[in-house]
């Protein structure tokens, strides 16, 4: 790296996973883009592991001085409050409603300008612990902030826009009516009965119409996959989605894969 390169790190941490992204800032070029996915669901001790010992393997990581480093926290601890209702000595009241809290879980929010909205979650925070500790100060925000944000930013010619990102255990289902936030809902799922039954629910509870309303898909999934199958026994028009990068890639990096990174590559 010249004295002039400026490069930015971008970590995606989940129970199922960890993804990685170097941006660098100087030639406008990811230069580094790969995933790590554990071979079962994770407790948070356990990912914490994986990600040491992934940054601690790879000299890119360890040789690099970065100009800033973003944490990207997925999992199903968030929901969304309007903007003039919300109250922040509310915020564990508001998660409550459809997730189980620790009295010691710690809550931070982020603004999602866009639906005039806030993100109020609970981030890993053995996570941030360990990443001020390495690099110092850092950015960090919810996965879901990501994804509204960059699927409110996506121009579609439909009437309804149904958006699926899948995980290995959960799935994450926004839709949009007119370019408006209709939903957004975040899944936990153990089979492919699961997650069409999760998708499907709502489609009927939206009123949408699997043989005209399309998906577009991103995260851990390709055709290949038995997910996708199911998904396309039930759903007439189905479409990977690929993210609007606004900088150029390095050779490397495979450019089908991409809908794979849609979260961690929109976190700049």
């Amino acid at each position: 790296m010249t004295n002039t390169d400026k490069k930015e790190l971008s970590i995606q941490v989940s129970l199922s996973g960890l993804s990685f992204c170097i941006l660098n800032q100087s030639t406008n070029t990811i230069e580094y883009l790969a995933s790590h996915q554990f071979a079962q669901k994770a407790s948070p001790s356990g990912m914490l592991a994986a990600l040491i010992k992934e940054l601690s393997a790879h000299s890119t990581f360890a040789s690099t001085n970065f100009s800033s480093v973003i944490v990207v926290h997925q999992n199903e601890l968030s929901t969304l409050v309007p903007e003039e209702l919300y109250v922040e000595s509310k915020n564990a009241d508001y998660l409550k409603f459809n997730n189980k809290m620790l009295k010691t879980d710690f809550i931070s929010t982020d603004a999602l300008s866009a639906i005039n909205s806030i993100n109020v979650y609970v981030p890993y925070v053995n996570v941030n612990n360990y990443i001020f500790d390495t690099f110092g100060p850092f950015i960090y925000k919810h996965s879901s902030t990501i994804l509204i944000d960059a699927f409110m930013h996506q121009k579609d010619e439909n009437k309804n826009s149904v958006f699926v990102n899948i995980s290995a255990q959960t799935l994450e289902i926004i839709v949009m009516n007119e370019n408006k936030l209709e939903l957004y809902n975040s899944f936990e799922y153990f089979s492919v009965e699961d997650l069409i039954y999760y998708v499907l629910f709502v489609f009927e509870q939206l009123q949408l119409d699997p043989d005209i309303d399309p998906i577009k898909l991103t995260g851990s999934i390709s055709e290949n996959d038995e997910r996708y199958t199911i998904l396309y026994k039930y759903i007439r028009h189905i479409e990977f989605l690929q993210p609007q990068i606004k900088y150029n890639l390095a050779d490397a990096i495979d450019h089908n894969t991409l809908h794979q990174y849609f979260i961690i590559t929109n976190s700049y």
